[in-house]
């Protein structure tokens, strides 16, 4: 008989009620006693949710206290050896420490989940020396069985994808590393043996990447080293996101089951499967329920796929589950309520996609016939919104239609642009800039709710925004930087502020997801066609342009980072949305440059996450993106000067496509991932303007002077100091006034040292 299951929950809450208990632990707060018995009801209460909706097997250990990369780091010791650790248990003021950094030793690096918007803490390997200090999965196990009667799945992180995500070690290195690293595992393995454990699902999302003919020989070592050691435990490997390479060497290595997505990474997965088939006497997990989407999913379709699997396996052999975690979707449909009907009714998030999950089961177990109900009653509420009005803009497609069809190209190159510009703005050698938002005080987010509950009127809170501004452009003008912000004081999000001003879109009230850390967003609900419908950012950058001399930066989000930032429909291609994001936002930047703003940043940070994770992809994907940038900028004035800024590392396998964007500057985070960014220019050639962040902004330490100048002089040695800028490394929106103060008058005091060099050089 077939069995549901799930790969992992939202941590978070409906309510955000973990982000809230881990800010307020950070703040001291709370004692940390007290902090652990809010997370144990929060982690106890998901697992609750789950066995009432009748999920047959429910993860445990997906709940994490930060990152689950993080855990499983700190549960062999790897700690970066910039902290003092003594062996043990980690304690919190460690794990917090290695995750955000302390006023003595920087964060570890951050990084995305592969193709996902969740970002992870990279381990750091160089100088660790791994031992099990405690076995998460079987205390989560332990306390699932025990509080709840829950005979959980405990999750894992699987040791190859573990090393491929880590730093710290050379290529050769890396057999040496898994031979350290194997009997941990082993351990943890065969405890969960020793308790009874039936299953236990091993995270190997790496198997969806080109692998090479070594680390296919590591996979079979990994995987009969555990069938040795722990016999009688059935070990699901489990992959996600895309469709796996090597197939049919995967299926056949000693494990009981293989979980593979049939969301997105269905052509791929099921061509393999009609190909080579599927052991009998394993199970197929059955990834068939959109784990990173939002959207119901058409249960007729769904139960076609399911019977085209059963053509290859029998029903004792399938798990129906979720494609991955179920980390990627907000929590509940069922508290929104102010939605329209149609687009309510078509959504799904994690509870809802539970009872899609229980639902195909029961279908496989009594047959079609005892689910056509519910089924029908879906198809009516997609059917509702494919021939809504928001979904049939036809002057927009029209539009589209005829600016996508034209190659988007600036008046002049960049070489002679430059030129006017400098003419134009007479700025230093090394301009200083920040990347956009200054800090948002509980001042300004108070205001901002007063504004929303209609307690203030619009003058009121408009003529507060003008006061934020005038105070940061004084500073600004104090502190020395050369080209300033207005600090977006009137933006929450940055993909939120341009989502509630575009038609298109909708936005939940309740639909949070966790990004990093505690940082959670509430991502927008691209649902119908996208359209320009006023001025979104004008008035404010245009006050603020008033209050100064120096140039001041219009601030958009570009519309990669919108799309791949937001929840989007799936009735037309990613590529499509992309233009109409990008016919939109033209008309924005035009009516900034109309209102005599000469510097416009179109910041598209999420451009590397949209990267398809199979090569074959990745030019495609790259080409259409790079067009909806072009698409928004390209018919400003040679004079003016389009910036970007984009973050969170690895960039160095798409360098070139940075070049082809033709922004005038671009700002890309670099100090979190301590300079390695500019090894990428130390190997390419970069020909147009940069600033590579000096100092990391997602940690409270103020950066001391001698770091940002030993950054600055690394970059000076790969890119052309005529065409260099400093800057932070991201917005500084999450930032206390003070730091952010200090910290930035440590950078233009780095700066001044630089242009002191430069002047001595020349």
């Amino acid at each position: 008989m077939s069995r549901s299951s799930v790969l992992g929950y939202p941590r978070i809450g409906a309510d955000r009620e973990w982000k809230k208990a881990l800010e307020a632990f950070w703040a001291g707060k709370i004692e940390e006693s007290e902090f652990q018995t809010k997370l144990q009801e929060i982690r106890l209460n998901h697992l609750r949710t789950q066995k009432e909706k009748g999920i047959d097997l429910i993860a445990v250990n997906d709940f994490s206290y930060y990152d689950h990369v993080l855990d499983t780091a700190t549960m062999f010791g790897i700690i970066p050896k910039r902290f003092s650790y003594d062996g043990g248990v980690v304690p919190l003021s460690l794990y917090y420490g290695i995750a955000r950094g302390t006023k003595e030793a920087t964060a570890s690096e951050m990084t995305k989940w592969f193709n996902t918007n969740y970002h992870y803490i990279v381990p750091e390997l160089d100088g660790a020396t791994p031992v099990v200090t405690e076995n998460k999965p079987l205390l989560a196990y332990r306390e699932a069985k025990e509080t709840l009667g829950i005979n959980g799945k405990p999750v894992i992180v699987g040791p190859l994808t573990f090393l491929k995500l880590s730093k710290g070690y050379t290529a050769s290195e890396f057999d040496a590393w898994l031979t350290r690293l194997l009997p941990l595992y082993v351990q943890i393995l065969q405890e969960l043996q020793s308790e009874g454990v039936e299953w236990v699902q091993i995270d190997e999302p790496i198997l969806v990447t080109k692998l090479n003919s070594q680390d296919l020989e590591r996979l079979k070592t990994i995987y009969e080293t555990f069938a040795t050691a722990a016999p009688k435990l059935n070990i699901l490997l489990q992959t996600y996101f895309e469709s796996v390479e090597n197939y049919n060497e995967i299926v056949q290595l000693p494990v009981a089951g293989v979980g593979l997505d049939f969301v997105h990474g269905l052509s791929g997965n099921l061509a393999s499967l009609k190909q080579y088939g599927f052991p009998a006497g394993k199970v197929l997990g059955a990834g068939i329920i959109d784990g990173r989407g939002i959207w119901k999913a058409s249960i007729s379709e769904k139960f076609t796929l399911l019977e085209q699997l059963l053509e290859q396996v029998s029903d004792e052999q399938l798990f129906i589950q979720s494609s991955c975690s179920l980390l990627h979707v907000p929590v509940t449909v069922r508290n929104e309520r102010k939605l329209l009907p149609e687009l309510k009714g078509a959504l799904a998030f994690a509870e809802e996609k539970l009872d899609e999950i229980v639902l195909l089961t029961k279908g496989l177990l009594l047959g079609g016939p005892a689910i056509s109900a519910e089924s029908a009653a879906i198809e009516k509420d997609l059917l509702a919104l494919k021939q809504s009005d928001e979904r049939n803009r036809n002057e927009v497609l029209a539009a589209v239609a005829a600016i996508s069809a034209k190659q988007p190209l600036r008046n002049l190159p960049f070489a002679e642009r430059n030129v006017v510009q400098q003419n134009k703005y007479q700025l230093p050698i090394f301009p200083t800039t920040t990347i956009g938002s200054f800090p948002q005080s509980a001042e300004v987010r108070k205001a901002r709710q007063l504004w929303r509950k209609g307690e203030w009127d619009n003058e009121q809170y408009a003529t507060f925004i003008r006061e934020q501004i005038d105070i940061w452009i004084k500073l600004q003008e104090e502190i020395g930087i050369d080209v300033l912000v207005h600090g977006e004081f009137e933006r929450t999000d940055m993909v939120e502020f341009f989502g509630e001003k575009l038609a298109g879109f909708a936005f939940t009230q309740f639909g949070w997801v966790q990004s990093y850390g505690s940082r959670c967003v509430k991502p927008p609900i691209i649902f119908g066609d996208v359209a320009f419908e006023e001025d979104m950012t004008v008035e404010e950058t245009k006050y603020a342009q008033s209050k100064t001399k120096h140039p001041v930066k219009g601030m958009l989000t570009g519309p990669i980072t919108i799309m791949n930032w937001s929840f989007v429909r799936e009735d037309i291609s990613r590529e499509q949305i992309a233009y109409q994001l990008a016919y939109a936002l033209r008309q924005e930047v035009e009516a900034l440059e109309q209102a005599g703003i000469g510097m416009i940043q179109v910041d598209e940070p999420a451009v590397r996450e949209g990267l398809p994770l199979k090569e074959e992809d990745q030019a495609n994907y790259l080409a259409w993106a790079v067009k909806a940038f072009r698409l928004t900028t390209c018919t400003v004035q040679d004079t003016t000067q389009i910036h970007t800024h984009m973050c969170y590392c690895e960039f160095h396998d798409m360098i070139g496509s940075i070049e082809d964007m033709d922004a005038d500057v671009i700002s890309i985070e670099t100090s979190r991932s301590h300079g390695e960014l500019i090894h990428s220019f130390e190997l390419n050639t970069y020909k147009l303007g940069i600033g590579l962040g000096v100092y990391d902004i997602h940690s409270p330490r103020v950066p001391r002077v001698e770091e940002m100048t030993n950054m600055i002089d690394r970059a000076l040695r790969v890119l052309d100091p005529k065409l260099f800028w400093i800057n932070p490394d991201c917005g500084l929106k999450t930032r206390g006034q003070e730091e952010t103060i200090d910290s930035l008058r440590n950078m233009v005091e780095a700066t001044k040292i630089a242009r002191a060099k430069h002047t001595l050089s020349v």
